[in-house]
C-alpha cells in the first residue's frame, strides 16, 4: 500500500471521525470565547460590556445550534446519526474477538489489533493493518471503503445536508434577535438584515452550493461516469456554476423583491446589494466536505459545525456590505469577521 493510500485509510478510521466529532464542542467553545475577548477589547470602554452581552448571546446560540444540527437534520431527513465512540469501540471489540477465535495471527498483529478496539491506529500501524492481503476483510470491516453515493441517494443526502447547514444559521438570526431586544431600543430595525444575511450566507455559502455539487453528480451518473476524479471535478465545478454565482444573485433577488418591501420604510425601496467578500469564498471551504461526503468520505463531516457555525454568526449579527456608509453600530466595530475585503 502507498503512503497517499495509507494516509487515506488512517483518516478514515470511524474512530477517528467519532473522536473528533465529539471535540467539535471544545472547538466551538475555544473559537467563540476568541471572537468574543476580540469583539470586548475592539469595544469602546462604555459599550464593553453591552458588546460582550451581545456578542455571547449570538456565538451561544449559533454554537449550540451548530452542535445540534446534526441530529436535527438527521431526525428530519430520517438519516442514521454517526456512531459515537462507545459504539464504534463495541463493534470494533466484536468483529476482531470473532476474527482472533479463527485466525492464527502473530503475536504483535494481534497487539496491533487489540489496539484497534478501542484506540485509534497511527499512520504506521494502519499501514501495517492494509497491507497483509490475507486480513484484507478484517481490514475492511474496521476501516470500511469510502462509498460514492448513487443517484437514488442524492436527493437525501442534499436534505441532510442542507438542513444541517440551515440551523446554524437560524440560531445565529435567532440569537442576533435576542441580542438586539437586549442591547438596543431600536432592536426591530435590525432584524431584516439578519434574515437578508441569513438568506445570503444560506443560499450562497450552503443550499445553492449543495443543489449544484448533487446535479452534478446526477448527471455523472446518468452519464455513468465512474471516475472519482472527474466526478470532483463535476461537483466543484456545479458548485461554482450554482453557489458561488447563482447562490448571490438569487440571495439578493430575494432581499430586494420580498424582503425589503415587507419590512423597509423606504417607499423607494432601495436596492440592497450583498457581494461576495473574501471571507465568504473562504467558507466555501464547506464545499469541499460536500464533495467529499458526496464521494463517501467521512472523516470530513466533523468540520461542518465550525464552517456553518461562521456564517450563522454573520447572519446574527446582520452584516451587509451593501452600503458602506449605513452599517450599524456593532458593524462599525473592528472585527475580523467582517472587515472590508
Amino acid at each position: 500500500m502507498s503512503t497517499i493510500s495509507a494516509i487515506g485509510k488512517y483518516l478514515d478510521q470511524p474512530l477517528l471521525t467519532a473522536k473528533i466529532n465529539k471535540n467539535v464542542p471544545l472547538a466551538l467553545t475555544v473559537g467563540s470565547t476568541a471572537v468574543l475577548i476580540k469583539e470586548i477589547e475592539n469595544a469602546p470602554k462604555e459599550k464593553k460590556k453591552k458588546v460582550g452581552l451581545h456578542t455571547a448571546i449570538i456565538l451561544a446560540t449559533t454554537a449550540i445550534s451548530a452542535v445540534k444540527a446534526p441530529k436535527i437534520a438527521a431526525f428530519l431527513t430520517r438519516r442514521q446519526n454517526s456512531k459515537t465512540v462507545k459504539e464504534i469501540q463495541s463493534a470494533n471489540t466484536q468483529i476482531i474477538d470473532e476474527y482472533l477465535q479463527t485466525h492464527k495471527i502473530s503475536e504483535n498483529f494481534e497487539k496491533l489489533l487489540n489496539k484497534a478496539k478501542t484506540k485509534i491506529l497511527s499512520l504506521r500501524e494502519t499501514h501495517e493493518l492494509f497491507n497483509i492481503k490475507e486480513h484484507s476483510e478484517l481490514a475492511n470491516k474496521l476501516v470500511p471503503p469510502p462509498e460514492n453515493i448513487q443517484a437514488k441517494d442524492i436527493f437525501k443526502e442534499i436534505g441532510w445536508l442542507s438542513i444541517y447547514g440551515a440551523v446554524p444559521v437560524a440560531g445565529g438570526i435567532a440569537g442576533g434577535v435576542v441580542a438586539d431586544k437586549l442591547t438596543e431600543k431600536n432592536w426591530k430595525e435590525k432584524v431584516p438584515n439578519k434574515i437578508k444575511e441569513g438568506i445570503y450566507q444560506y443560499l450562497a455559502n450552503i443550499f445553492m452550493c449543495n443543489i449544484g455539487a448533487g446535479a452534478a453528480l446526477g448527471i455523472l451518473e446518468k452519464l455513468n461516469i465512474k471516475s472519482k476524479g472527474a466526478r470532483c471535478v463535476g461537483m466543484i465545478s456545479g458548485i461554482l456554476l450554482t453557489g458561488v454565482i447563482g447562490g448571490s444573485a438569487i440571495a439578493n433577488f430575494i432581499g430586494n423583491k420580498f424582503i425589503n418591501p415587507l419590512v423597509s420604510k423606504d417607499k423607494n425601496n432601495k436596492k440592497d446589494i450583498r457581494t461576495p467578500e473574501l471571507i465568504d469564498l473562504g467558507l466555501h471551504t464547506d464545499d469541499i466536505a460536500t464533495v467529499s461526503l458526496l464521494s463517501g468520505l467521512k472523516w470530513i463531516e466533523p468540520s461542518l459545525p465550525l464552517l456553518y457555525s461562521v456564517s450563522g454568526y454573520r447572519a446574527g449579527i446582520g452584516y451587509r456590505n451593501s452600503d458602506k456608509h449605513h452599517f450599524a453600530d456593532n458593524q462599525k466595530q473592528a472585527h475580523f469577521l467582517h472587515k472590508e475585503c
